[in-house]
C-alpha cells in the first residue's frame, strides 16, 4: 500500500529518542499521561453535551430538526477551520491554539444554561434562543478544530503512550456521557422540568471538565518531560534551518503535500473507520432496532455498550500495539462486513432480530473502532520526520472529520 515509505523516518525518530533515552525525565505520577487523557475526554464533551441534550432542544424548539442542524453546522465549521489550521500550522503555536480553543469551548457551553436560566426559562417556541444556540454550536466547532487539531498534533510529537492516552480519553468521554444519560433518565421525569435539569447537568459537567482541561494543559506545558520533547523538536528544527534554510510559502506547500502523501493510507484507514461507524452508530441503534423487553432503555444500553467497548479498544493499545499499518488498514476495510451483519439484524432470520446479536455487533463495532483508530493515530505521526509530526497529526484529524461527515450522510441511505 505504500505505508512503509515512512518507515525510515519512523526508525530515525526512534533512534533519535533512544540515543538520548538516559536524559529523558520521568513522567512523575504519570501526570503528562493523565493530562492528555483528560484533554482527549474534554474536546469531545461539548459536542456530546449539545447532541445528548437533543430532547430538551426538540421540546423547546419543536419546529426544527435540531440534531441534523447541529451536526451540519458543527462539522462544516470544524472542517473549514481544520483546513485553515493545516495550511497555517507552520506559522502558529499549538499552545496558543489549544488555549484559545479551550476558552471558546467554555464560552459556547455557557450559552445554553445561562440562556435557559435568564431568557428561555423552559418556554416553548422562542426561536431567537434557537439561533443563539446554533451560533454556540458553530463556536464549539471552531473550538474543536483548534483543540483537537492541536492536541493530536502535540501528542504526535511525543512517545506513543501520549497519543494512546488521548485516544482513550476520547472514548472515556463517550462513557461519561452514557453514565450521565442513564442517571438523568433514572432520576429525572421526562417532562419539561426534567429535560431542563438534564440539559443543565450535561452542560454543567462539561464546563467543569473544560476548566480542568484548561488548568491541566497549562500545568503540563511546564512538566520536565513535556519540556524535554519540545526542546528536542526545536533542536531538530534548528538543524533543518541550518542545513536547508527556513520554509517559505512555496516550500511549505511542497512539504505539506509531502506530509499528506505520507499520511494518505493512514488517513484512508481512519476515514473508512468513521464512515462505517457513523453510518451505523448512533442512528441505527437509536431508530432502526427495537426491543419489547427493554423498550426505551434499549438504545441507551446499546450506546453505553458501544462506548464502553470503544474505550476498551483504545486502551488495548497500551498493552499491545499492532505495528504493521498495512494490516491495520486491511482490518479497516474488513469492517465493511458490519453492513451486511447489521442489515441481517433487520431483515434476516428471526434469531438475528433479537437483542443478543445486535448487542454483540454493537460492542464489536465499538471495540474495532477504538482499537484501529488508536493504532493508526499512534503510527501516523511517526511516519514523518519529528519536526513535521504535529502537522501529520492535524492532517490525520482532517481525515477523521471528513470520515465523520461522510458517515453521517451515508447513515441516511444504507439501511433499507
Amino acid at each position: 500500500m505504500g505505508i512503509s515509505s515512512g518507515s525510515r523516518d519512523a526508525e530515525a525518530n526512534s533512534l533519535l529518542l533512544s540515543s538520548t533515552a538516559t536524559k529523558i525525565p520521568k513522567d512523575s505520577f504519570h501526570l503528562a499521561y493523565i493530562v492528555y487523557f483528560t484533554l482527549g475526554a474534554g474536546y469531545l464533551l461539548p459536542w456530546n453535551a449539545f447532541i445528548t441534550a437533543v430532547d430538551y432542544f426538540t421540546y423547546i424548539y419543536p419546529d426544527t430538526s435540531v440534531d441534523r442542524v447541529f451536526a451540519v453546522v458543527y462539522m462544516f465549521v470544524g472542517l473549514t477551520f481544520l483546513l485553515m489550521i493545516v495550511v497555517w500550522a507552520h506559522k502558529s503555536s499549538a499552545f496558543i491554539r489549544i488555549n484559545v480553543g479551550l476558552a471558546l469551548f467554555i464560552v459556547s457551553l455557557l450559552v445554553v444554561p445561562v440562556m435557559d436560566l435568564t431568557y428561555v426559562k423552559g418556554r416553548v417556541g422562542l426561536y431567537s434562543g434557537y439561533y443563539v444556540t446554533v451560533a454556540a454550536v458553530a463556536l464549539s466547532g471552531v473550538a474543536d478544530a483548534l483543540v483537537q487539531g492541536g492536541v493530536i498534533g502535540a501528542a504526535g510529537e511525543l512517545p506513543n503512550r501520549y497519543m494512546q492516552a488521548t485516544c482513550a480519553g476520547t472514548a472515556a468521554s463517550g462513557v461519561l456521557v452514557s453514565i450521565m444519560r442513564i442517571i438523568t433518565k433514572a432520576i429525572f421525569p421526562q417532562d419539561a422540568r426534567g429535560l431542563r435539569c438534564s440539559a443543565n447537568l450535561y452542560f454543567g459537567v462539561s464546563i467543569v471538565v473544560m476548566v480542568i482541561c484548561f488548568i491541566f494543559y497549562n500545568v503540563a506545558d511546564k512538566l520536565p518531560v513535556i519540556q524535554y520533547y519540545k526542546e528536542l523538536k526545536m533542536e531538530v528544527m534548528n538543524e533543518q534551518i541550518t542545513e536547508k534554510g527556513s520554509l517559505t510559502g512555496s516550500a511549505w506547500r511542497s512539504t505539506l503535500w509531502g506530509i499528506v502523501g505520507r499520511m494518505k493510507w493512514f488517513g484512508f484507514g481512519i476515514f473508512l473507520i468513521y464512515v462505517v461507524t457513523l453510518s451505523i452508530f448512533p442512528g441505527y441503534v437509536t431508530e432502526d432496532v427495537h426491543s419489547q423487553v427493554l423498550k426505551d432503555w434499549y438504545p441507551i444500553i446499546l450506546i453505553a455498550g458501544y462506548n464502553v467497548f470503544d474505550l476498551v479498544g483504545k486502551s488495548l493499545t497500551a498493552f499491545y500495539l499492532l505495528e504493521n499499518a498495512n494490516i491495520a488498514v486491511g482490518a479497516c476495510i474488513a469492517r465493511l462486513l458490519f453492513y451486511p451483519l447489521f442489515l441481517g439484524c433487520l431483515h434476516g432470520p428471526k434469531i438475528f432480530q433479537t437483542e443478543t446479536p445486535v448487542v454483540v455487533l454493537t460492542c464489536l463495532l465499538g471495540l474495532t473502532n477504538g482499537y484501529f483508530t488508536s493504532v493508526l493515530m499512534i503510527l501516523a505521526p511517526k511516519a514523518v520526520p519529528l519536526q513535521h509530526a504535529e502537522t501529520a497529526g492535524i492532517v490525520i484529524v482532517l481525515f477523521l472529520v471528513i470520515g465523520l461527515a461522510v458517515g453521517s450522510i451515508v447513515s441516511w441511505f444504507w439501511v433499507i
